[in-house]
C-alpha cells in the first residue's frame, strides 16, 4: 500500500506530517528522520482505530511512501 503524506515545517522547529487518506492521523518529529520514522508508526495506529474526519489547512511537500 502507498499513502501520500504532507510535510510541513513547525514554526517552533522541526517537522509536522498528516495523511490526507487516512483523516486525522497526523504526527511529528524534530528532525526529518525522526519524522519519518514516526509515519510509520502513526500510520500503523490510525489504521488500527476509528477517528473522526478532519481537514488538511495548508499547503506542504507530499511525499508517497509505501506501508
Amino acid at each position: 500500500m502507498k499513502v501520500k503524506v504532507v510535510i510541513h515545517e513547525a514554526e517552533e522547529g522541526g517537522f509536522w506530517a498528516e495523511i490526507p487518506s487516512i483523516p486525522g492521523c497526523a504526527t511529528q518529529g524534530d528532525t526529518f528522520e525522526e519524522l519519518l520514522a514516526n509515519i510509520y508508526e502513526a500510520v500503523e495506529g490510525c489504521l488500527s482505530v476509528d477517528i473522526d474526519p478532519s481537514s488538511s489547512a495548508e499547503p506542504g511537500r507530499i511525499l508517497e511512501i509505501a506501508i
